[in-house]
């Protein structure tokens, strides 16, 4: 019997969450990388970047497909946007200016209004 694609209705169960936190670990991995080569280009660096992105990616496929694209892309941008943001902060020793501290402030609050608007509104 051949399984039917889910359309998602938006709810994440243990195991959706499980496939985040994995794909945002290797999301964070690949921007390191990214940073690594940035810093000291090779070959090597920049075809390890490009396999864990493709990786990550390969992960939120199966999110979307499981959860709904909304649900799946909106969780995860903002889980990146802040997990990225204190890796660039914390371990590689970037600094943001009040104006760009802003902006990161309000894209997340952006993203979690897109995400639990529904939820708010009763939908």
């Amino acid at each position: 019997m051949r399984r039917q694609p889910l359309r998602g209705d938006g709810t994440l169960s243990f195991s959706g969450l499980l496939q985040l936190g994995i794909s945002t670990v290797i999301f964070l991995l690949a921007a390191t990388a990214a940073k690594q080569w940035g810093l000291a280009p090779s070959l090597g660096k920049i075809l390890l970047t490009l396999a864990l992105y493709s990786l990550g990616n390969l992960i939120m496929l199966r999110l979307i497909r499981e959860f709904g694209m909304s649900v799946s892309f909106s969780l995860s941008a903002v889980i990146q946007l802040v997990s990225v943001n204190v890796v660039a902060l914390v371990f590689f020793g970037e600094r943001v200016n009040a104006l760009q501290a802003t902006g990161i402030v309000l894209a997340i609050a952006a993203v979690a209004l897109i995400t639990l608007g529904p939820y708010l509104q009763g939908r």
